[in-house]
């Protein structure tokens, strides 16, 4: 009896741990766009986003700041909470520049790890953090690592917010990352209404002076999306195909 009991209890549990999980399977690249292009950022065919994720940082974010202002390109910051809180006056600098504030967690952690309540918790204090500097309430929400879990996808929807992955990405935030491989890895997969993810970089995952490859990638990314007929700018001008499957839904990949 008790080990029928016990055997039903780990059932259970699994059981549990697994829709937890669930959504987490978004995070691969190829059935998110294929079966979920809305969540893998894909917008109008003449469109290519630009985001960056884990900032403000006060070392890189103004660099960055810098090369898109040279341009003339607007683009959207997902930004941590934590970070936020550290560098209040930074982060509505970005707003103020005319670029589009959205919500990366109130830490750059594996939503995995938390029970739905404190996910909850966590990631509408990062939504009230951003949205007091942006002066607007954040439409965007991007988890770290790009792993989504059953409580965070509850969570952003009783919030207002969307979540955003990607379809092209240049891990810049390796210690081999240059300008030219960083622009290389976003060309190879980038295609017309893509959602581009470079990094500003405040993370403790980001191999130190990373950041430097992704300024010198910047130019070469815009470059490549001019040569290819495609405007660049935030999400908020991308006109995203579809909405997110509910958290049911996504349940249904894993």
């Amino acid at each position: 009896m008790l080990t029928t009991r016990t055997a039903v209890l780990g059932a259970a549990a699994l059981a549990a741990a697994a829709t937890h999980a669930a959504p987490a399977v978004a995070a691969w690249a190829l059935p998110r766009r294929l079966l979920m292009p809305g969540l893998a950022g894909v917008g109008r065919p003449d469109h290519v986003a630009l985001t960056f994720d884990d900032g403000p940082d006060p070392t890189s974010t103004p660099v960055i700041l810098d090369v898109l202002a040279r341009a003339g390109v607007r683009a959207t910051f997902f930004l941590v909470g934590a970070n936020v809180a550290a560098n209040p006056g930074l982060a509505a600098e970005i707003a103020a520049a005319g670029h589009e504030l959205a919500v990366h967690g109130l830490r750059h952690r594996l939503l995995l790890k938390y029970p739905p309540g404190r996910t909850h918790r966590d990631l509408a204090y990062a939504k009230a953090l951003v949205a007091n500097a942006a002066g607007v309430a954040p439409r965007w929400f991007r988890p770290p690592f790009g792993v989504l879990s059953t409580g965070a996808a509850v969570a952003v929807r009783r919030l207002g917010m969307r979540t955003v992955l990607w379809s092209a990405w240049g891990r810049d935030w390796t210690a081999t990352a240059t300008g030219e491989s960083v622009a290389d890895l976003v060309g190879r997969d980038l295609r017309g209404g893509g959602t581009v993810l470079l990094h500003d970089t405040a993370s403790d995952t980001a191999a130190p002076e990373s950041w430097r490859a992704t300024v010198d990638a910047v130019p070469r990314v815009l470059d490549l999306c001019a040569a290819r007929g495609w405007t660049v700018g935030p999400l908020r001008d991308h006109g995203l195909r579809g909405e997110v499957p509910a958290p049911r839904a996504l349940a249904a990949f894993a």
